[in-house]
């Protein structure tokens, strides 16, 4: 792989923004008083972030580097080593990334929908990726950060899986690995933030939140109001699915029953107990099921 000196302007850079929009915090901040604290508070999570980035970033290197022969995985295409945090170059995905909807366009603002066969596709191809990951290597590869901000689309919406600096391998013959609880609220694993463990059915938890957004068009966490895991226990399935969808034109019974075992599918990868949930290699093959609508009962 090439080390890239010069980036090219169609190549789209991803690159860890979050020092910069906490010095964005610190401009705007009307609290004068607070300047100072608040200014060594940025400067140790800068410090922080210096010192794992690195490290964060080579996993992702070296992932992205086996994943790269799967066609639903970003393509990383170089590195940028002479910053204080390496910069990852990866292939162009004029789409960008999937909002905290499961849409396109910003998170706050005007976005738009995707019909429901293309939320459909990017599951099954999202489920694939990641089946790859947990089966493809004699260590399963974790992850561990499943979520919309993880996938992005290309010119012709094709979903590519990426994000992996939160990715942990499971030593062989093992079925889990204890580290620190990483990933993104409301996406987390329950199992893994009560004892520490990390497993494939991390993965599927994280996966299950992912298919609810695509279903639904909400949020997975809302401010002050329920969790997605919750919201959609509560509700008819005709309430929970995104009206958008139910909206769409040919939204006939056939594909009314697809929406039901869409969802079904997600409530079992959501269960509170690991051991309750399916491998995602199930998980991939009963969405090829449903997008065929072979739905078995």
């Amino acid at each position: 792989m090439e080390n890239l000196d010069n980036i090219e302007d169609e190549l789209l850079l991803i690159f860890n923004l979050f020092i910069r929009t906490q010095r964005m915090c610190l401009w705007v901040d009307e609290m004068g008083k607070k300047q100072e604290s608040k200014k060594k508070e940025i400067e140790k999570e800068e410090k922080y972030m210096l010192e794992n980035g690195g490290m964060r970033a080579c996993r992702d290197i070296a992932i992205s580097s086996q994943m790269s022969s799967h066609s639903r995985v970003l393509k990383l295409l170089g590195c940028c080593l002479g910053l204080p945090v390496p910069a990852l170059v990866y292939e162009d995905a004029e789409n960008e990334t999937l909002n905290i909807y499961g849409g396109i366009g910003p998170d706050y603002g005007d976005g738009s929908s995707l019909p429901w066969n293309v939320r459909l596709r990017i599951a099954k191809d999202i489920a694939n990726a990641l089946t790859y990951l947990h089966t493809a290597f004699s260590r399963p590869i974790i992850h561990r950060n499943v979520r919309p901000a993880s996938v992005l689309l290309d010119k012709d919406f094709v979903p590519k899986l990426s994000c992996f600096s939160f990715s942990i391998s499971i030593p062989e013959g093992e079925t889990c690995v204890p580290d620190i609880v990483l990933g993104t609220m409301g996406y987390i694993d329950p199992d893994y933030y009560a004892t520490g463990f990390v497993t494939e059915k991390s993965d599927v938890y994280s996966f299950g939140v992912f298919l609810l957004v695509l279903l639904t068009g909400k949020p997975a966490v809302v401010l002050g109001g329920p969790r997605l895991t919750e919201f959609v226990k509560e509700k008819p399935w005709n309430e929970i699915v995104d009206p958008k969808i139910l909206e769409e034109e040919g939204v006939i019974d056939e594909e009314q029953q697809k929406l039901q075992a869409f969802l079904n599918l997600a409530l079992r990868c959501i269960r509170r107990k690991s051991e309750d949930r399916p491998v995602m290699i199930d998980v991939a093959k009963e969405l090829v099921r449903i997008q065929r609508s072979t739905i078995t009962s």
